[in-house]
Parts: structure tokens; sequence; C-alpha cells
């Protein structure tokens, strides 16, 4: 009996044990807590959509293309440009005295004759070795053999006669030969008013370099601040832009230029521009011819068929050579085929504010027996004088 009681007290032991297992394991696998609730958030303004997330179109009245008016092209649109700007207008120096305000960059180059004819001609002794220095001197700065010649033999004479010489004595001596030598007794007005007719026409020529559409282009210059109206004729039709670069030169100072195609007749340009230069009532035509070799004589006859063609309508008033000065004797062989074709009138020299020397002035003059009207003295556009002797030889002998 007692071991029945001790099985079944054992085997309620036993059951409650697997019972407290079984509720153990139970309360370990209950699942995890909820997560918190998320915070609420202030959405941020709607934004347009774009594919997918775009909402649905809604539905509004539509016109079918008979009902949209269509442009009948009738009236065409019109795109307004902005005007352009005219050229500022500028006023040009005055050329009254010109030379004078540029004697210093004259004689920056120029000294080297007047100093070195003066330091010779102060020595106590007058040999005849220096008077070969003297003679030396003068054919250096491109003088000329027979202008030399007749310049040292008055010096000769007039010193012999002078005697004791004091340094203002011999200064005034040498200007005064210098400035019969240069020519103080010829025509250097550029003739731009003929009496019976408007309006004057100066072609200017040279050859290829020396500067002939910059020279036209100061010209111009020269005689509007003079009071006169001008019209540039651009005949230099074969360099690319030297119609464009006389135009420029032009509208700064109010001219109005005639060109033609480029590659075009040049004689055409030139008539045209003569024509136009009536038409308006200016006073003065200034023709550019194109740059041309001395050498080639198909340019030289094509220069002359220009000034021909333009005294169909009137004869031109003045044929100016332009010159490059530094070129010294060799532009003289350049300026006698030039005076062959088209009977030059006035020279222009340029650059001679360079290494040119004093001495061409002369030369050329003697040369082709007509004067230099026009002197070139640097880059500016304000830098062309009308020549005035004795303002040179001032430069020339210095202070």
């Amino acid at each position: 009996m007692e071991i029945v009681i001790l099985a079944v007290v054992i085997a309620v032991v036993v059951l409650g044990a697997l019972g407290g297992l079984i509720v153990g394991s139970r309360r370990k696998k209950q699942l995890p807590p909820p997560p918190p609730a998320a915070p609420d958030i202030t959405a941020p303004p709607a934004e347009p959509h774009v594919g997918d997330e775009a909402e649905t179109p809604r539905e509004e009245p539509r016109r079918t293309i008979e009902e949209v008016d269509l442009p009948d092209g009738s009236a065409p649109v019109v795109v307004e440009e902005p005007p352009a700007e005219a050229p500022e207008i500028e006023i040009p120096e005055p050329t009254a005295g010109r030379l004078v305000r540029l004697r210093t960059r004259l004689s920056r180059s120029q000294n080297a004759l007047g100093k070195g004819l003066l330091t010779l001609l102060s020595r106590e002794h007058l040999d005849e070795d220096t008077w070969e220095e003297i003679e030396d001197t003068l054919l250096t700065a491109d003088v000329g053999v027979l202008p030399t010649q007749e310049l040292v033999e008055r010096l000769r004479e007039r010193v012999k006669v002078l005697g004791t010489r004091t340094p203002e004595e011999l200064r005034t001596l040498l200007r005064e030969e210098l400035v019969t030598l240069v020519g103080r007794d010829m025509d250097r007005a550029v003739k731009t008013e003929p009496e019976d007719r408007k309006p004057g026409i100066v072609m200017v020529v040279g050859v290829n370099g020396t500067g002939k559409t910059t020279t036209t282009g100061k010209l111009a210059r020269v005689l509007v601040a003079d009071g006169q109206s001008v019209v540039l004729g651009a005949a230099d039709t074969f360099r690319a832009a030297a119609a464009d670069q006389l135009q420029t030169w032009g509208e700064r100072v109010g001219a109005h230029t005639v060109r033609g195609p480029e590659g075009g007749d040049p004689a055409s340009v030139a008539f045209d521009a003569v024509k136009e230069g009536k038409e308006m009532g200016a006073n003065v035509v200034l023709i550019d011819t194109a740059g041309r070799l001395h050498t080639k004589t198909g340019l030289m006859d094509e220069l002359g068929k220009v000034k021909r063609v333009v005294e169909k309508q009137a004869p031109v008033d003045e044929v100016l050579l332009v010159l490059d000065a530094t070129t010294g004797q060799n532009g003289l062989v350049q300026a006698r085929v030039f005076a062959e074709v088209v009977n030059i009138t006035g020279i222009v020299l340029t650059k001679l504010d360079g290494t040119a020397k004093g001495g061409i002035v002369v030369a050329v003059q003697r040369e082709l027996g007509v004067p230099v009207k026009l002197i070139g003295l640097g880059e500016g556009a304000d830098d062309l004088a009308p020549f005035e002797p004795e303002a040179f030889v001032d430069a020339l002998i210095g202070e």
C-alpha cells in the first residue's frame, strides 16, 4: 500500500515539473512588443509630377484646326535691329603751323646734317680736306651731287667774304643757303579749289608700301581742318581691305567714301567718285589709286587710264606722288617713271621722322622739277603737315 502511495506522489511531482517547463518556454517565445507609433510629420507643398506620378489630366475644351487663326502671310514679321551707332566725328588739328608743332619730331633724325655742317664750318681753318668733309656730309644726307656742288661753292664764297666767323654768323649763313637750296619760292599749296568749278580733283599715286591710303586719309583730315568738304574714291580695288581702311579714315571726319567691288575696275570707281562729288557739291574729291611697281608697264598704263577716265568729267587738279623718304636716292627712280605716266604735280614724303635723311627733299625736287608739298612725320592721324622750307631748315640745324 505504501509503495502505491509513493508512486502516486512521484508521478504528481513529475507532472508538475513538466508543466512548469512548458509554461516557462511559452513565456520565452512571446512576440516582441509592437514598434512605437511614427511621429506626425508635416508634408512639404506638393510639387508638379512628371510621367507616372503625374495626375490624370483634366478634360478641357479644345479647338479644331479650322477654329485656329493662322497667319495669312500678307504681313511678314519684322525683327527690329538696334540702330548702329554712327561713328563720332573727330575735329582734326588746324594745319596752320602744324610743321612747327612737329619740329621736335623732325629734328630727331635730321640734326646730323645741320649740326654736322655747323661743326665743320666752325673750324678755325677751312682747308680742302674740310670742304671735302662738308661735301661728304651733304651727299650722305641724300642731297644729290649737283645740289651739293652748288651749295659748297656758295658757302666757300660767303665764308671767304665773311672773314671772321662767329657761331651766330655761321648759323645765319647756313640757314640762308639751305633755305635757298630747298626752294622758298616754289608754290607748295595743294590745288583743291579751282576757280571755275567744284569739286577739285586730287589723285594720290605711288608704289606699294609707301603709305598711299594712309596718306590719302590724313590728307582728308588736313582738308576738313581747313573747312572743306571731301569725297574719297577708293580706287585701290586690288589690295584686300584697302577700301575699308580708306572708309574708316573718312568716317572719322565725316567724309563720304565711294567704293566698288573687290578686284573691280579702278577707273570706274574713280569716275563714280567724281560724279558723286559733283552731285553732293563737295569741295574736293581725293582718289586713292592702287600701289604698283614702277617696273610693271601694264600697271603703269592702268594708272594712266584712271586719269584719262576721270578727265572725261573734269581736269585733274593735282597728282600727288607718295614717296617713302627712307628709300633715299632709290625713290628717285620711282618718281621719274611715275612722272612720265601721270604728270606729277607735287610730292608727299612719308616717314621723314625715322631714318630718312633731310637731303631727299632737295634731291627729289631737282629730279622732278616739282615741289614737296606735304611731309609725314609719324603714325598719328594729324602727323601730315604742309611743307614749309623755313621751318624745315630750322629743324635741320637745331637751336
